[in-house]
């Protein structure tokens, strides 16, 4: 994970952002915001596996054999950070159904004001495999900075990393920290304020996608 070709990709697809009204909405029901937040996921799954490495493979159709691009097998792993990425996997799955599943826990002790880890569990061969870290918020970029430092652990060949929003700060700090890492997102908000919430944002996405606000 060396190379420093990262960069911050802002997808402005149509149907991405019809979608992102829909999240903003405070009256979407919880039911249709988990709905909208997986199909873009998916859409977001889409451009960032855009360079995913092919191989020719034999296959037959009805009418001939040939030989055909298809992925590598075994080259896509998801990785939600808990609570709020789990809303993102089954977007994934839906796109990439091979795709194997890590989590990472992260809370913010109280006192000390520092991030800690209290779950991580990964596929067996995460180091073969490209990482699409989910994170649906990017504000400070402290909480992905440091599931990204975690899986540099692994040395995955790469990371990309799939927000719904992010904010121009979190952005510069993750890029600053790791510039080999991808970054995909469908929009990029204003700021963040007082309380660590993204303005305008979606609020507390983790709340409004378990129906626990």
């Amino acid at each position: 994970m060396n190379d420093s070709s990262g960069s911050f990709h802002l997808i402005d697809h149509p149907l991405l952002q019809h979608k992102l009204f829909t999240l903003r909405d405070e009256n979407t029901k919880t039911k249709d915001f988990r709905t909208c937040l997986s199909e873009m996921t998916s859409i977001l799954c889409y451009e960032a596996t855009r360079k995913m490495p092919m191989r020719e493979v034999s296959v037959t159709t009805p009418f001939a054999e040939m030989k055909a691009p298809d992925m590598e097998p075994g080259s896509l792993a998801a990785v939600a950070v808990l609570r709020s990425g789990l809303g993102m996997t089954e977007g994934v799955l839906t796109l990439a159904p091979f795709t194997k599943v890590g989590h990472i826990g992260i809370y913010k002790d109280k006192e000390s004001g520092e991030l800690v880890q209290y779950y991580s569990k990964m596929p067996l061969d995460i180091s073969r495999r490209h990482v699409l870290l989910l994170e649906p918020m990017i504000a400070t970029g402290e909480t992905a900075d440091f599931a990204i430092r975690m899986l540099e652990n692994y040395r995955c060949p790469a990371v990309s990393l799939l927000s719904i929003v992010a904010v121009q700060q979190g952005v510069d700090l993750i890029l600053s920290r790791h510039p080999y890492v991808n970054i995909y997102a469908a929009a990029l908000d204003s700021g963040v304020n007082g309380d660590g919430y993204i303005v305008p944002g979606l609020g507390d996405i983790g709340d409004r996608m378990f129906g626990t606000r």
